[in-house]
């Protein structure tokens, strides 16, 4: 073999190991840009996810002014409780799911700890669709001491609170004020499950 012709196979050579390089080098740069694509993606699902979760959490509230649906209601601890009893004081009605909720009865044990209600003379009558065995056994268990109005859809529909929660026939997590005439002044519902018993205080003593 003639130097000439080694030393073009030797370039040759080179030139297809150049070659091959090339080709690597872009297969590496096709996958990082699909990588980061996909991480893209899937960081704007995550976004979106959060989003959806953070605008489905916010509270809604009404101040539309109407004359408080009436009702009658046997209570978990079996007496009967009409929303007429409650006339020339106001009253807050809390709907809620009730049994197999612990963050719902919390919230009722959380407001019943607080004086406040009280020296204001607000009554906080907590409503629920479950019988007084379901409900009773959940407010031993966490040390509410108020009974539970048991409704059967019937008062939860008239006050348009059902399906404002994660359960399509149940309450939501939501708050009716009545003032001392029987009038509804407002309403909220917080999908979080939560409002901070002082906040609820507040957010009645500013309309009454």
């Amino acid at each position: 073999m003639t130097s000439g012709t080694a030393t073009r196979r030797l370039a040759e050579r080179q030139q297809a190991l150049l070659e091959v390089q090339a080709a690597q080098a872009e297969q590496t740069r096709r996958r990082q840009r699909i990588s980061r694509g996909a991480w893209g993606i899937g960081l704007l699902i995550v976004a979106a996810a959060v989003a959806f979760g953070l605008a489905t959490s916010r509270p809604t509230t009404s101040s539309d002014v109407r004359a408080a649906p009436d009702f009658t209601l046997p209570a978990s601890d079996g007496s009967t409780v009409s929303l007429t009893d409650y006339r020339g004081e106001p009253v807050v009605l809390y709907f809620n799911e009730g049994a197999g909720c612990d963050s719902c009865l919390l919230q009722m044990a959380e407001i019943e700890k607080d004086p406040a209600f009280a020296e204001a003379g607000i009554a906080v009558l907590p409503i629920v669709m479950n019988t007084s065995e379901q409900i009773n056994a959940d407010r031993e268990r966490l040390g509410v001491q108020a009974p539970f109005l048991l409704d059967d859809g019937t008062v939860s529909a008239a006050y348009d609170t059902l399906g404002k929660g994660m359960h399509e026939g149940l309450p939501g997590h939501g708050f009716v004020l009545i003032d001392a005439d029987g009038n509804q002044l407002w309403h909220g519902n917080y999908p979080s499950m939560w409002l901070a018993p002082s906040d609820l205080l507040k957010e009645v003593s500013s309309r009454l």
